[in-house]
């Protein structure tokens, strides 16, 4: 089995990680749905092969079995959760893993704003996400600015660039093919890992957008690139 044809969601019971488990669902690769509680995941993982067809590659799994069996994973938990969950799964962590960050800290984790930003110690939610995996597990950011509304309807196109930021560009293009299996969206370099603290407040300058236009589904484009961008 090819492993790098397969992601495990860390918390993908939640709005964007089941969205996202849906578009990749419906691109015919494999998903692995975690949860703290694995009759969550199963519930989650039923509606998606509801929506999709019972030919879905999609298999509930607790948290801990995303990370005991994946190579690359997407942890998608609120920001208030991202540090316990991290704690809890981090001796199940091995080297060569990679997993991606799109954890935003609005302020809303502690009763504020969902247009606000909350400022982050270590410089962003994913450099935070870096400090808390043993050494030799690579981080990404990315997927923070596609909005879960556009991801849930999977007859849609998104139209959404999606900038992914690491330390080192081969963990960049380790999460290209799953950007670039979402109709819609484009993969964008975005550099190294502290640039992600960019990223994460245009999600709250979009969600902003939203409220303002009375839309759901806003996103960003960059222009004067090629369709298909190679840096």
């Amino acid at each position: 089995m090819n492993e790098e044809n397969c992601i495990g969601i860390i918390g993908g019971t939640g709005e964007q990680g089941m969205g996202l488990a849906l578009r990749w669902a419906a691109a015919g690769r494999r998903v692995r749905l975690g949860s703290r509680a694995k009759a969550r995941a199963e519930e989650a993982a039923e509606k998606i092969r509801t929506t999709l067809g019972r030919l879905a590659e999609i298999e509930a799994l607790t948290n801990q079995e995303v990370v005991a069996s994946s190579d690359i994973m997407l942890l998608a938990v609120p920001f208030q959760a991202q540090i316990g969950t991290l704690a809890g799964l981090r001796t199940l962590f091995r080297p060569g893993q990679l997993l991606i960050d799109c954890t935003v800290p609005l302020e809303s984790a502690i009763g504020g704003s969902l247009t606000r930003l909350m400022s982050v110690w270590d410089g962003s939610a994913a450099q935070l996400a870096a400090k808390h995996v043993p050494e030799g597990v690579s981080v990404a950011a990315a997927f923070q600015n596609i909005p879960a509304y556009a991801l849930q309807h999977p007859g849609d196109s998104v139209e959404c660039d999606v900038l992914v930021c690491a330390d080192d560009r081969d963990s960049r293009e380790r999460v290209r093919p799953w950007v670039e299996a979402i109709p819609g969206c484009r993969y964008v370099d975005g550099g190294r890992l502290e640039n992600a603290r960019i990223m994460e407040s245009i999600t709250a300058l979009l969600i902003g957008i939203n409220r303002r236009y009375k839309v759901r589904g806003a996103g960003i484009r960059f222009t004067g690139l090629s369709e298909k961008i190679e840096p």
